[in-house]
């Protein structure tokens, strides 16, 4: 792992707890930011509504850290739009924004269009399909944008259990992200959740990032905010344990093509490969990294090696 890389968890790599409500909601006082939390939701009936509904109590009706909670369906055929609505947010038909510019199927397009229907001066994203959901995914990421000035992206960091294993779902995380940005982006090899639908974002950067319209928004809102405001401008908040509705391999496999496809249209800029990967294991002080070196020789074809074409006219 790279020293900027060590020195960077050390020092923008935090818990939820290390930072009080109170202290957060002091220093939303003191700087007069404004939050907007963003739902993208499709066909999630069974989850959104809980999680506006918390959200709200705790952060809205609790204490005042959230200005507005805004779900952007996108074209759910369940009570999607009914249950949030119901639950107490503004419900946004995706469609409905930005209508001049025809949408295209995606999460990225989505969040991209929730820029111009919400107000907050700090914008946050939540997945619908969070079960067990606790307001700490909110208050977590939002917290360090509001106490420190220097941080303009927080990712949120979690456990995500898979079939009551834990640490094995993020699939195409491992598989495909982290390998991706060990090898050609190792500033962000610290990430322990790096394609994590929970992060928050000062508007400012938001508006000056493109958004692919599909999976590969989130690697691609790294690797870009890296280039524009670097790597001390970004940060991670651990908040537990992520629940939620897993995909079928299919699925994960079309995620993994999309986030190939943002990490290929982004290595045009030039690259740097690194053979090596760091994981993550949650040990007594929390996600400690694991640095293992990849196998990059390759042997060549067996028809090409002299022993072998003996052994055959033999």
């Amino acid at each position: 792992m790279l020293e900027e890389v060590e020195r960077w968890l050390a020092t923008r790599s935090w818990s939820v707890a290390d930072r009080p409500l109170h202290r957060i909601l002091a220093a939303k006082q003191r700087t007069g930011q404004s939050v907007s939390v963003v739902l993208p939701a499709l066909n999630e009936e069974e989850t959104v509504g809980d999680i506006v509904a918390v959200i709200r109590h705790d952060l809205m009706q609790q204490v005042p850290l959230v200005d507005e909670i805004v779900v952007v369906d996108s074209g759910s055929t369940d009570r999607t739009a009914q249950v949030a609505g119901a639950a107490g947010a503004r419900v946004v038909h995706r469609d409905d924004i930005l209508p001049r510019l025809p949408a295209v199927p995606g999460k990225g397009e989505v969040l991209w269009r929730s820029l111009l229907v919400t107000s907050g001066d700090v914008v946050c994203f939540i997945d619908a399909d969070l079960k067990d959901f606790s307001s700490d995914f909110v208050s977590g990421i939002v917290g360090p944008l509001l106490t420190e000035p220097g941080v303009d992206l927080v990712k949120a960091m979690y456990d995500r259990p898979l079939a009551g294993a834990a640490g094995q779902g993020g699939r195409v995380t491992e598989l495909m992200a982290r390998p991706l940005l060990n090898m050609h982006w190792p500033q962000l090899a610290g990430f322990v959740q790096p394609l994590g639908g929970e992060y928050a974002a000062r508007r400012s950067l938001l508006e000056q990032l493109p958004f692919p319209v599909g999976y590969g928004v989130e690697l691609g809102m790294l690797v870009d905010s890296l280039h524009l405001v670097g790597l001390d401008a970004l940060a991670q908040v651990d908040v537990g344990v992520r629940k939620h509705r897993h995909q079928d391999g299919q699925a994960l496999g079309r995620m993994a093509a999309a986030i190939y496809r943002t990490a290929q249209l982004r290595l045009a800029r030039g690259h740097l490969v690194r053979p090596s990967l760091t994981q993550f294991e949650r040990g007594a002080e929390g996600f400690e990294p694991r640095t293992y070196s990849v196998d990059t020789e390759e042997r060549p074809p067996m028809a090409e090696i002299a022993e072998y074409a003996a052994r055959r006219v033999a």
